[in-house]
């Protein structure tokens, strides 16, 4: 099969470039004519793509290590479910993979009725691109990133898959992430496409429903992602502004400005050329992530290393970013964009939250790429630490917040509709600073951020109370929630970040250490072995005040193929402080080197984070219409 699914690929590389180049000789010749044949290209290029990716699968089932791609990434002892999951652990399967959602997502937009309303040009031009885009996917799979290359002999067991993927995140993790950047491609080839013919049907609204699902899943897929470094890295938090994390984040926050602009055109009929950009700049975004996990361009704990595909990528991105302003620059809309309202106004302030986070783009762009920069002057590049990142994002994410507070009462027009209910907000802000302050929360910052997301909250609940429209789906329910729960992300961030309280120490069984009102008392280490690996586990009796809380029982495993050691960190849960133990080290003699955090109010991060996904299918039920 491996011969097969090679040339399946090969075959379907030929077949969009023409395809892609039927369309372009179509527009040369001013006669685009119908896309029936791009359509069912398109048909044939997704079935393809399914074919070779159940070969994959199987290949993984039976471990079959002829083919490279299985020998890399499993072996004989791991578990079927992270056998299957390596399918997205390594280059090729995860291009491949994109590449059959990007395929999926094209097919199913193709069946929709906002594609049926769209003029033939349209059409043409958009498969032109996004078959251009599949052609790029199929060049690396055929060439530097070939799934299906063989071993002969073929190896009788693999290699394994690396320790950190062997957690349930890998699962969700990955998929979600390129389902929300495969989503990306058909907004942002139709984009493009009505700029250029000057489509008389909007483009947000025909894939308004695909955008949505692609943000979803691109926000599940960074917390999901945030909650698996969490729990498997053992750097006591969920964000460490590592490359690969960063990777991610970025397209994520031109996606989220993009949605807010989109809501001023589809309200307020303006922003369209700004729309039109910051789509085909995010799909590019999508793919950049992917340069800088898989060009070796940055070092990262977790990233893929070179592999041949980095100048494609880069040749790729520029490429498409050429095209993006010219079109962008070029093109006209079917009707002329309306003036917007002032700053102090609904509109003003989504148009002043989409800078904010393009803002945070920048900074996360910059500093990722910071070591890549300093080459041009230093013969010692080195990367920034999380410090640069909080110094400079913190206070982005704070006024973020405060926006998040007064937006509910701002007019569509201009000034405040409810302003009774705006100075409630603001006394809400003002007395839970107090409160906070006067419990001992007093860095500026995190301060400012926590009372900002609990005027949100206050905000969002009086919102919800007061206004009958609000609550029902059409009146933006959905979006509420969403922005309920970012509110409550943004008190997880302020309070479990700043507040953090961390202790190593060395211990030998029967020794407590004391960490905040917390007695942590180290029982025993007990040795264990399984197939896949061996290692010790802690056991630490927690107790607060005399009262016994509960037992934390951190992990040092070393798995067979990987002889450095990883860590498995033990928690004990809770709405307030959470209790997270690391074994840093032990010894034969149950010696043992540990870290143990306070980590308060972390869990409303992941609440939050769920909250935003979950209400964020309410808004797909949402038809947005122009404000007269």
């Amino acid at each position: 099969m491996h011969f097969a699914a090679h040339w399946a690929l090969l075959l379907s590389l030929i077949g969009a470039l023409a395809l892609a180049g039927l369309a372009a000789w179509q527009l040369f010749n001013k006669d685009p004519g119908k896309a029936s044949w791009l359509e069912a290209g398109q048909s044939v290029l997704f079935s393809v793509l399914t074919a070779v990716s159940v070969v994959l699968f199987i290949a993984l089932y039976k471990r079959d290590f002829s083919y490279e791609y299985v020998y890399s990434y499993s072996d004989r002892v791991l578990p079927l479910f992270y056998a299957l999951t390596a399918f997205w652990a390594g280059q090729a399967g995860s291009l491949l993979f994109w590449a059959w959602m990007t395929a999926l997502f094209g097919l199913a937009f193709s069946m929709t009725r906002g594609y049926g309303r769209l003029a033939p040009e349209t059409k043409v031009h958009f498969w032109m691109f996004f078959l251009a885009v599949e052609a790029f996917f199929l060049l690396l799979l055929t060439g530097p990133s070939n799934p299906f290359l063989k071993l002969m002999p073929a190896p009788m067991d693999g290699k394994g898959l690396n320790p950190l993927l062997q957690n349930p995140g890998m699962i969700f993790h990955p998929p979600l992430l390129f389902l929300g950047y495969a989503g990306f491609a058909v907004p942002g080839c139709l984009a493009l496409s009505s700029w250029i013919t000057g489509e008389k049907t909007s483009w947000l609204a025909n894939t308004r429903g695909i955008t949505i699902v692609s943000w979803i899943m691109l926000t599940a897929g960074i917390v999901l992602g945030c909650w698996w470094a969490y729990m498997e890295l053992g750097w006591g938090g969920y964000w460490a502004w590592d490359p690969v994390e960063n990777a991610s984040l970025i397209p994520w926050f031109s996606a989220t400005a993009f949605i807010h602009t989109a809501v001023v055109e589809s309200r307020r009929g303006a922003l369209k050329r700004t729309n039109v950009i910051l789509m085909a700049l995010t799909m590019l975004l999508c793919f950049f992530a992917t340069y800088l996990v898989r060009s070796n361009v940055i070092e990262s704990l977790h990233a893929f290393g070179e592999g041949g595909v980095g100048r494609p990528l880069l040749t790729f991105i520029l490429v498409g970013l050429a095209v993006t302003l010219v079109v962008g620059f070029t093109g006209k809309p079917a009707t002329a964009s309306k003036p917007m309202s002032g700053l102090v106004s609904l509109p003003g302030m989504l148009v002043a939250l989409a800078w904010l986070l393009m803002a945070c783009a920048g900074v996360v762009f910059l500093g990722t790429l910071w070591p890549v920069i300093s080459k041009l002057w230093s013969a010692n590049p080195v990367g920034l630490d999380a410090n640069f990142y909080n110094r400079v994002c913190n206070p982005l994410f704070v006024v973020v917040g405060v926006i998040l507070a007064f937006c509910p009462w701002l007019s569509w027009k201009d000034g405040l509709r409810e302003p009774r209910w705006a100075m409630v907000a603001l006394v809400a802000m003002l007395a839970s600073a107090a409160a906070f302050f006067t419990m001992g929360y007093r860095k500026p910052v995190p301060l400012v951020g926590m009372a900002s997301a609990v005027s949100a909250l206050v905000s969002l609940a009086m919102l919800l109370a007061t206004s009958r429209a609000a609550r029902n789906l059409k009146g933006g329910l959905g979006a509420w929630m969403l922005h309920a729960g970012l509110a409550l992300v943004l008190l997880g961030v302020a309070f479990s970040g700043p507040y953090q309280q961390s202790k190593e120490a060395i211990v030998s069984p029967g020794q407590s250490v004391e960490l905040g009102e917390y007695k942590l008392t180290y029982v025993d280490l007990e040795e264990f072995s399984t197939p896949g690996y061996g290692g010790g586990r802690a056991k630490i009796d927690v107790s607060k005040d005399g009262k016994a809380l509960g037992e934390l029982t951190p992990e040092r495993r070393i798995y067979k193929n990987f002889p450095q050691p990883f860590a498995e960190v033990s928690v004990i849960p809770s709405f307030g402080e959470e209790l997270y133990a690391t074994l840093l080290a032990y010894t034969g003699d149950k010696g043992a080197s540990i870290k143990v955090s306070i980590n308060p109010l972390v869990n409303w991060f992941w609440i939050g984070g769920t909250l935003m996904c979950l209400a964020g299918f309410l808004c797909l039920g949402r038809a947005q219409s122009q404000e007269p």
